[in-house]
This record gives structure tokens, C-alpha cells and sequence, in this order.
């Protein structure tokens, strides 16, 4: 068996793997290595986790050899395992390979029985020492090996405190924890048919089990799956000599950091109990106090874990997370682990330790998560706010946190009244119970979205993030009455709180929490920064961020453009550093009220003749849209998207709206019903869309081109250096390209000379169909560029629909059918097969094709790691998502070094 033994400046193991000895396990081997005290232990590596899975038991062969490697913690300590002769205690705890705290099951003090209780009792001369360690013994072996729920023991403690008028529990006296520890005992004896095993090599063997076992536990597969940590690892079970920080007022235990996990600060941080053990702290039992009293209280002791914590830092090269024990006077390091930090101390750390050199700035662009610059960038609630919201219990439920950031409004619950509200000067908050492509305008308008229904890559919260729009969604706890103007929510407490459209709400697209009333913003100083309010250097968040980005592009090989339909959303993505717009959705320019009048008479239009006449009214606005696009992207390319969504969507629904419209227009309201029902689809994702709508509607498309080519030479004549590229969306078959790029070059040709102007343009398509990726070398030989749709070929690969799937997407996460979700991450083995096979297939035709990225996926790190190894040339993402990707695309380089 492969067990390590580390103790007494000895480990066994010289290159100790987390992946094999679990991050606990291999850095107490590290920490014995360096000559820091640790209990000496030894560790069951990871395999043997997995092996057991597989069986369902343990080996046979495995205990035996636990009992053997035993014996050389025996030495090093000088005690004896299950021998009331100076009897040795041990705990067991996990340890996965990845940190995750408080996910897996720990037992301390194991060994103990009547007989090694009486010779720890003679040997310390301390009762009450001995029966507090035994009493908790039984509860943690109850709780976590037996089963019996944590409440019932506590229920027995505080009767017994009550009873003895003990505060806390060192204040419970030998005779009172006799009786507790009786109770103990007859509960085990009840809830489980048997009584509470007292040989030590029998607890040993079922505490192993249990560690092992905790691996699946809920808490554990729901941490795993939150933070995509692979369900194959297995945990460590690290076998520990027990030291005791409840063995009086020189005793103690606590938990420190080397850092300021909040801050970033470099300054010790932490917090300590005299007379404890380690749960005392992590379960909040008593209050503890700060690590900078320790110096106080035990002077020699804060000198010497002031000399540990600097050396594990500069060994480690990352702030550490460190518990520590000390008894009777002397110190013990428990265990250390790079320390869980905010996004704003992630940021602060990393570049301070490059000034420090200590790290190098590929290593700092390693340390900070590329998921959590949004968390630095969007507008927050003012902390103290939140902090008075919350004890007022004014927080009202909690959903999916879907758009970072904060927002207060008016709660609205009908698009069409957000955008009255809006030009009324107030500030509504839309609340629906899910949205669809009608609410975009609405949705424009708000500041915020709440919606009772969808999930991460909902319409809401795809569209949310977008537009840095705070989002909240899947709040469950909502119940919204759209029709009749008020939402119902029956709070945590149990209280029915109803909002009527005007109430103020406020949401965290942070937390996910949702609060009554409003609530105080403040912007972050890196958005300040970059709209030039304040000097970056005034500011370390914004200096910070602005190094980093800077080492990123040095690093990076992937382009990072931004999906913009809107020339602020140009400029906000040349802000943040876009080299181009890798997707500009036409449709969207539609929306506009003094524009989609034009474009449903287009639709409702009875001739050619009638429809050109609208597209003709449509064309200054398009190509004012664009030229400002250019303008905000000189010199850096624009792909624009010829119109892609079916046109029913563009056509109002209730009477109210068509008597609107009729009355707007001069088209009855029976022909424009009748159109809409002639337009509606089945299935509108796979029906009159794309491309199919340029070919059989040419006119659309010659109103597109040309609006884009004239924007294009007006921007010239302004010196501004343009680079339109013009795609094709919805492609599957080659012909359907040519017919369009036929079309796209003689509209062209005829307005270039008629403007006598030339324009470097380019013709592409957009890859979301899976026969475009099968029959790539084919439709490579009329584009100039390929653009990975990835939402519609995730839909279309996998046969889900991103709007419909969310209830049993959930279940096949949890089933593990999928590791994560295929509309957020990149499902490599399928999507990506056909990624894969679209570039080797379109390249093969077309050596100097550009290949880029435009769906949700393009600003997801675990996906911008795929395009960055499959050899994408761009990615493209929301405009306030390019950090992330521009970051995400340097760590894509140094994971495949």
C-alpha cells in the first residue's frame, strides 16, 4: 500500500502530488520537509479513495497496512495507538486534491475509550481535559461515521448547560460532562441498534470509511459541480497525531492568513481561541479574537507563527490559509493552503507579489480568476446599505446571480410600460416571469431584469450580461402577475410580501438577492478609471487592473473582439480593449420606436414594390448605426450580421398592439393578423430565417449591403480606416452562400462606383448549422471568414433548445450526463468535434481563412481554452465580458506551455 508517513522534519515522499496525496496531505508532507512543526501523520492517497468507490468496502489488505505504517507515528511521538499507556489520539480528516473547505468530514480525538480516558487522565492530572476531548469524540463519530444528525448531540449539550448554568462549554465541569457523555452513548445506542464501538482500531477503520465516503455526500457534489472540480479525484485521508488546544489557557487553536483574504493587504490576518479545538472556530460556537491579541497572550508563540507564516508564504509563493493548534505553550501547524480570496484581493495580491518578486507576471496572470473581474468592474451596492437591509430583513428572496452588479427601480412587469416609464425620466426595474426576444426594449430601458423563471443562459440573462445589465434570475420564490401589474413572494421567514408595479425593488446581480425599497450604488474605480473621471494611478483596483491587462496582451494569441449593436456598445468595448466587433446583430437596430413601424410595414407589405418602399425608409437608419460603428472601431474590423431572426417576431400580439399599429401604418388590422398567422412557425428556430429570408426576400439583403458599403465610404471620406465584413448567417448548404454572396457582390460593384469609392470589404458565414461544419471545404471556398454561431450549434448538435431546456438540463448536470452546461461552456466532444472538423475541413479549401468565435461561449474561460488549442484566430463576447476573455486568452496560452 502507498502510504505516506511525514513527521519530525521527515516525509517520505520528497515531491509530494496533490493529485495523488490531496492538497492537505501533500503539503503537511511539504511543511515536515521544511522542519515546521506538524503532528506527525500519515496519508492514504486519492487512488485508494477511488479504489473503494469502485469495490463499494475497503480493501482487505488495506487496515493492516494503516496499523503498520501506524507504528511510525508511534515513534515519532513516543505514544501508543489503543494502549492506555500514554495513549495516542488521532484525527481523520479529508483532503481532495482541490481546496474545498468544509465539504468533507473530519473526525478528531479518535482512540479514545474507558481505557485510554483513565490513562490520559493520569497522565495529564486533567479530568476535565480528558472527558470535554471524549465527549466531543462521540459527537463528531456520531455525526459523521454513524450518522446520527449533529442537532441531536446539541440538543444533550445544551440541556446539560442549562442545567449546570454554563455559558459556554469550558465552563462545564467533570460531573456534568460524565452525564453528557452517558446521554451521548445511549443516543448512538438508540438511533443506530448498537453501542458505540470502543475499539480504536474499529473506529479507525469505519472513520477512514466514512472520509472516503464523504466524497459524495450532497454538500460535496454540489461544491464539485459549482467549481468544476472533476468527480474522479477522490480525497486523501490524512491520519493525524492529535495535538489538543483545549488543554487549558495555554492552549489554543485558530485560523490565519498570510494576507488579507478581503483586501489583498499585506498584513497578518486571522483569528485564534484560547482553550479550543479547531471546530470551535469554524462553527462559530465562541467568538474569537484577533491573531494580533495572540501576541498578547502568548508572545513566544506569535513571534514564532509570524517566522512560520512569512517562510510557508515565500515557499509557497501564494498568500497561504493556515490552521494552527498550540498546546500547553508549544506550536503546531494543522494545515496550509493557498487561501480562498475576493476577486478585489485576487487582483491586489497578484500584482504586489510581482513588485515583491516573488512571482513573475505569467505566474500572477495565473493566480487571478478571469470569472471574477466582472465582480470588479460592475456597479455595487454602497456595503453599508446591504449590511442595514439585511438585518431589517429587507431582503426578500434570492435567485441565480445572471449579471453582475446592482440596480434599483421601479418594478415593472410588461416591457411596454418599462419604456414609458423611461421616457417619463424614471428608472424602471423589469420583472417578468421569464423573457423572450419582444422584451428587448424593455429590457434596454431598465436597469435591471428579475425573472421567476430560466437559468444562467436563459434569454434574460444571456441578454442581461450583454448589456451589463444587473440580472437575477430563477427566483423561485416569485410569482408574477403580469397582466394584473403585481408579483407575489413568500419570504425565507414565511411572509407574503406583494410588489405592485411602481414599488421599489432593488436586485444584486452579484448575490442573487433581491430586496425591498431602494438601494444606494456606488462605481467601481477601474469604470471610472476607464472613462477617464479619475487618474489610475490614483487608484491601486485600477492601477492593477490596467498591469494586468497589459500582461495579458503580451501573452495572449487570441484576438478578443465584442458582440455590439449599438455604437455605446462599440465604445464601451474599445474600453476595454476590443480589437473589433465579432458580431453586430442587425435585428437589434430594428427595435427603435421610430424603426420598427417601418420594418413591420415592411413585413405586412403586399408587393415587392411595397416592401422596397420600407426597407427604403429603413436604410438612413442602418447606415447611420453603422457609420458610427465604423467611427468607434476605426481601423479594427466589424462583422455585421445580415438579418437572422423570423420576421413574426417583429409583429405585434395583443389587440391593443395591432389597433396601435393598424392605426399607425394604414393596414387594416385583419391583414395584419392574417400576416402574423401566416408567419407563425412551429419550430421558428429551424424555419423562414438566416439566409432563407435573404434569398427569398433579396431586397432585404440589397438594403443591408447597401447601407453598409454607403457607411463604409462616408466613413472614408472622414479618413476613417473601415473594415466591414459582411456574414451570411444560417448557412448549412454551399449553394445558399453563393446565392447570397452573388447578390452581395453585384448590390456591391454598383454602389462602390457609384460613390467612386473603394472599400476592402469581406463575405463570410456564420458556422451554426451542423451540415456548414460537415461540409465546411465546400462553403470555405465562397467565405472569407468563418464565425462559430455557438448558441444555435450547440442547439442544433445537442437537439436542445436553449430556452425550453433549463428543467432537465438541470437533472443531467446532476446526473453528470453533462459536466457543465453546453450553452455556457463549449461541449468538446460534440460541438467541439464539429468545430474541429469545420477548420480542418475549411482550411484545407482555404488556407488564409479567418476563423473566430461570436456565440456565449466566446467570453467563457474554460471555452476560450478550447478555441485558444483548436487555433481559432478570434474570440468575440458581450463588450463588458473582453477582460475576462483577454485574460482567459493568456491563461489559454500559459495552461498549454
Amino acid at each position: 500500500m502507498d502510504i505516506v508517513f511525514f513527521g519530525n522534519g521527515i516525509s517520505e515522499d520528497p515531491n509530494p502530488d496533490k493529485i495523488r496525496l490531496g492538497g492537505k496531505g501533500s503539503n503537511l508532507c511539504r511543511m515536515a520537509a521544511l522542519g515546521i512543526p506538524v503532528p506527525p501523520g500519515i496519508v492514504l492517497p486519492t487512488t485508494l479513495c477511488r479504489d473503494y468507490m469502485e469495490r463499494g468496502h475497503l480493501p482487505p489488505e488495506l487496515m493492516p497496512s494503516v496499523h503498520e505504517k501506524l507504528k511510525k507515528v508511534e515513534e515519532a511521538t513516543g505514544r501508543h495507538f489503543a494502549n492506555p499507556h500514554k495513549p495516542l489520539l488521532v484525527s481523520v480528516r479529508s483532503g481532495a486534491p482541490v481546496s474545498m473547505p468544509g465539504m468533507m468530514d473530519t473526525i478528531l480525538n479518535l482512540g479514545l475509550n474507558a481505557d485510554t480516558l483513565k490513562g490520559m487522565v493520569l497522565e495529564t492530572g486533567d479530568e476535565r481535559f480528558v472527558l470535554d476531548s471524549y465527549r466531543r469524540f462521540i459527537q463528531m463519530f456520531g455525526d459523521v461515521v454513524l450518522g446520527i444528525p449533529h442537532h441531536s448531540f446539541e440538543e444533550i449539550l445544551n440541556h446539560h448547560k442549562k442545567k449546570s448554568d454554563a455559558v459556554q462549554d469550558t465552563d462545564l465541569k467533570p460531573a456534568a460532562l460524565r452525564d453528557i457523555i452517558d446521554d451521548y452513548r445511549n443516543l448512538v445506542q438508540k438511533g443506530t441498534g448498537q453501542p458505540f464501538p470502543d475499539d480504536p482500531f474499529m473506529q479507525l477503520r469505519m472513520a477512514v470509511e466514512a472520509v472516503f465516503r464523504s466524497w459524495n455526500n450532497e454538500r460535496a457534489i454540489y461544491y464539485r459541480r459549482l467549481n468544476h472540480i472533476p468527480e474522479s479525484y477522490g480525497t486523501a485521508v490524512n491520519v493525524q497525531s492529535m495535538v489538543f488546544g483545549n488543554m487549558g489557557n495555554t492552549s489554543g487553536t485558530g485560523v490565519c492568513f498570510t494576507r488579507n483574504p478581503s483586501t489583498g493587504e499585506r498584513k497578518f490576518y486571522g483569528e485564534f481561541l484560547i482553550n479550543a479545538q479547531g471546530e470551535d472556530v469554524v462553527a462559530g460556537i465562541r467568538t474569537p479574537q484577533k491573531i494580533e491579541e495572540l501576541e498578547r497572550e502568548m508572545p513566544d508563540v506569535y513571534r514564532e507563527l509570524l517566522r512560520i507564516q512569512a517562510l510557508l508564504e515565500s515557499h509557497y509563493r501564494d498568500m497561504q490559509d493556515i490552521e494552527f493548534t498550540v498546546q500547553q505553550g508549544k506550536l503546531y501547524l494543522l494545515q496550509t493552503r493557498n487561501g480562498k480570496r475576493t476577486s478585489a484581493a485576487s487582483l491586489k495580491i497578484a500584482c504586489d507579489m510581482v513588485d515583491e518578486k516573488l512571482i513573475d507576471p505569467r505566474t500572477a496572470l495565473l493566480r487571478i480568476e478571469a470569472e471574477g473581474l466582472p465582480a470588479l468592474l460592475a456597479p455595487i451596492f454602497d456595503p453599508t446599505e446591504v449590511n442595514a437591509a439585511r438585518s431589517e430583513k429587507r431582503v426578500l428572496a434570492k435567485g441565480l446571480n445572471a449579471g453582475p452588479g446592482a440596480a434599483s427601480g421601479y418594478a415593472v412587469f410588461q416591457s411596454a410600460h418599462a419604456v414609458e416609464m423611461a421616457a417619463k425620466g424614471k428608472t424602471p426595474l423589469l420583472v417578468r416571469m421569464e423573457t423572450s426576444p419582444d422584451d428587448i426594449k424593455g429590457m434596454q430601458h431598465s436597469s435591471g431584469i428579475l425573472t421567476a423563471r430560466g437559468g444562467m443562459t436563459s434569454h434574460a440573462a444571456v441578454v442581461a450580461r450583454g448589456m451589463n445589465k444587473p440580472c437575477v434570475v430563477g427566483c423561485s420564490a416569485l410569482i408574477v402577475h403580469e397582466e394584473h401589474g403585481y408579483a407575489d413572494i413568500v419570504t425565507e421567514e414565511g411572509r407574503h410580501v406583494r410588489i405592485n408595479e411602481g414599488d421599489e425593488v432593488s436586485i444584486d446581480g452579484t448575490s442573487g438577492e433581491v430586496f425591498v425599497g431602494r438601494m444606494q450604488t456606488v462605481d467601481s474605480d477601474i469604470q471610472r478609471a476607464m472613462r477617464g473621471e479619475i487618474d489610475p494611478a490614483s487608484s491601486w483596483m485600477a492601477r492593477d487592473f490596467f498591469q494586468v491587462m497589459k500582461w495579458a496582451d503580451e501573452v495572449r494569441r487570441l484576438r478578443v473582439r465584442a458582440n455590439a449593436d449599438t455604437p455605446q456598445d462599440a465604445n464601451v468595448a474599445r474600453s476595454f480593449g476590443a480589437e473589433g466587433i465579432g458580431l453586430c446583430r442587425t435585428e437589434h437596430m430594428f427595435f427603435g420606436p421610430e424603426r420598427l413601424p417601418f420594418m413591420q410595414q415592411m413585413i405586412l407589405a403586399r408587393t415587392q414594390e411595397e416592401r422596397e418602399l420600407a426597407l427604403k425608409r429603413l436604410l438612413p437608419f442602418q447606415r447611420e448605426d453603422f457609420e458610427r460603428l465604423f467611427e468607434a472601431m476605426a481601423g479594427y474590423p466589424v462583422t455585421i450580421r445580415l438579418l437572422d431572426p423570423p420576421l413574426h417576431e417583429f409583429l405585434p400580439h395583443t389587440d391593443e398592439q395591432i389597433a396601435e399599429l393598424s392605426q399607425k401604418i394604414g393596414v387594416t388590422e385583419e391583414h395584419i393578423r392574417e400576416r402574423a398567422s401566416t408567419l407563425k412557425e412551429s419550430n421558428p428556430m429551424l424555419g423562414h430565417r438566416g439566409c432563407r429570408l435573404g434569398i427569398t426576400y433579396p431586397e432585404i439583403t440589397r438594403m443591408q449591403v447597401r447601407a453598409i458599403l454607403e457607411a463604409a465610404c462616408k466613413s472614408r471620406k472622414k479618413n476613417i480606416h473601415v473594415h466591414p465584413e459582411i456574414m451570411v448567417p444560417l448557412v448549412g448548404h454551399r449553394k445558399e452562400l453563393s446565392l447570397q454572396k452573388e447578390l452581395l457582390e453585384v448590390e456591391a460593384k454598383r454602389l462602390l462606383a457609384e460613390f467612386d469609392c473603394h472599400v476592402d470589404y469581406k463575405i463570410g458565414t456564420m458556422i451554426e448549422v451542423p451540415r456548414a461544419a460537415l461540409t465546411a471545404d465546400q462553403i470555405a471556398i465562397d467565405a472569407s471568414f468563418f464565425s462559430f454561431g455557438t448558441n444555435d450549434l450547440t442547439q442544433m448538435t445537442l437537439g436542445f433548445s436553449r430556452d425550453d431546456s433549463e428543467p432537465f438540463l438541470r437533472e443531467y448536470l446532476r446526473l453528470g450526463v453533462y459536466e457543465r452546461n453546453p450553452f455556457a461552456t463549449v461541449d468538446e466532444s460534440g460541438v467541439g468535434e464539429m468545430i474541429r472538423i469545420a477548420l480542418q475541413k475549411g482550411k484545407s479549401a482555404r488556407h488564409d481563412l479567418k476563423t473566430g468565435v461570436c456565440g456565449e461561449q466566446g467570453g467563457d474561460p474554460t471555452s476560450i481554452r478550447f478555441f485558444n488549442r483548436v487555433g481559432l484566430d478570434y474570440v468575440s463576447c458581450s463588450p463588458y465580458r473582453v477582460p475576462v476573455a483577454r485574460l482567459a486568452a493568456a491563461q489559454a496560452v500559459l495552461a498549454s506551455e
